[in-house]
């Protein structure tokens, strides 16, 4: 998908691709750059905050989302970091298109269900490999 970077004097058009792996289901991955770049940017937002900002003004803080209102396509992405700000625009559409692919993934409310929480404590605990005590 294409961004528009909205700046001062001008827009700037941004390649960005959106992710999903259900094996992180409550996340999505916004990578900016052509999709084979090594030195590509990416954020992790919370798939909930994107579905939210399809509607209303959502988001704290390094992340904010939220519709136009002067047209129905049109969604504003706020992403904030140390090192500046950025203001894309995108197409609600898209994104809603989007959504809807990573609910064929992982259904809304099933997302703890995907989640392996015992093995990924279990390779937590153990400092990722063999358990320390022999168990």
């Amino acid at each position: 998908m294409t961004l528009h970077l909205v700046g001062p004097h001008a827009w700037t058009e941004v390649p960005a691709t959106l992710g999903y792996d259900a094996a992180d289901p409550y996340a999505v991955r916004i990578s900016f750059g052509e999709p084979d770049a090594v030195d590509g940017i990416s954020w992790l937002l919370g798939r909930d905050l994107l579905r939210a900002g399809l509607e209303r003004p959502t988001g704290d803080g390094d992340v904010r989302l939220w519709p136009a209102r002067t047209t129905g396509d049109v969604l504003f992405l706020h992403l904030r970091a140390p090192s500046g700000e950025a203001l894309f625009e995108l197409s609600r559409t898209a994104v809603a298109a989007f959504l809807r692919q990573t609910e064929q993934v992982v259904p809304i409310g099933a997302e703890a269900t995907a989640l392996q929480v015992d093995d990924e404590l279990a390779a937590l605990l153990s400092g990722g490999g063999a358990d320390p005590a022999g168990r």
